[in-house]
């Protein structure tokens, strides 16, 4: 592929190609759009996923200001291939000999404008996205922005601190993702719930069981029912049974 074919309409032209209508009305319903639901007016060409990430592949060398555009797109599958994309950027930036740290900060206040911006505005988007872009940013400097982020009133906000999170909680990390957790208990909206629930059980899966479980026993009685599911999934019948009495 030739640089003059490396754009953000050249993207949208190759997503185009393999979209299907009847796709497009399935996924309008699964991403909830409809009035007054979380991803209310967003539009989908009909792009499945596999699909979506296999014309992002083939242009690894977009520009950052190309990928921007893709961001800003009203499409969700032209944005999400402008995540993955970028996604690929930072991991290669990381890569580099010694790390091309100035790329990289050019990436993580690229991903950071459209977040605040609301471009990152549904539960796939962010999760994507947060732990390959802020998550070996903010791994190994202060993570009190992380904090600040999850305080905001952006829902979707709230869901990158916590998705951030997984790529600590990956390199045996927990603190983070445990001190977050504490402080979202009584944050109520769904797709929190699920993210809170879903980055403990990866505690007690990839960290240490018994994280998890002290965290439970501190804090079950005044989790939401859905965290506490998430968080218990993978535990006994016994121990399921126990934390969710707690309640």
């Amino acid at each position: 592929m030739t640089g003059t074919e490396l754009t953000a309409a050249a993207v949208q032209d190759a997503l185009a190609k393999v979209s299907d209508a009847g796709d497009a009305v399935h996924l309008q319903r699964f991403f909830k759009t409809g009035p007054g639901e979380y991803g209310e007016g967003d539009v989908f060409i009909g792009v499945r996923v596999p699909a979506t990430r296999k014309v992002a592949k083939q242009f690894g060398g977009l520009a950052l200001s190309e990928i921007d555009k893709l961001l800003d797109s009203a499409v969700h599958e032209h944005r999400l291939a402008g995540l993955v994309i970028l996604n690929a950027r930072m991991a290669k930036a990381s890569r580099a000999r010694g790390g091309d740290a100035a790329l990289q900060e050019e990436i993580v206040r690229l991903y950071l404008a459209a977040v605040e911006r609301g471009r990152v505005n549904n539960w796939d988007l962010v999760d994507t996205s947060a732990e390959f872009i802020f998550g070996p940013w903010y791994y190994e400097r202060p993570r009190d922005f992380i904090f600040e982020l999850a305080q905001r009133d952006s829902l979707w906000e709230r869901r990158v601190a916590v998705l951030t999170t997984f790529h600590f909680i990956k390199q045996g990390d927990a603190s983070t993702t445990l001190e977050l957790c504490e402080r979202l208990l009584d944050d109520r909206r769904d797709l929190i719930q699920k993210a809170v629930g879903w980055m403990l059980r990866e505690i007690g899966k990839r960290v240490d069981a018994a994280l998890l479980t002290g965290f439970l026993e501190a804090h079950a009685a005044a989790m939401g029912r859905t965290a506490l599911s998430y968080a218990t999934e993978h535990l006994t019948p016994e121990e399921r049974v126990h934390y969710r009495a707690l309640r």
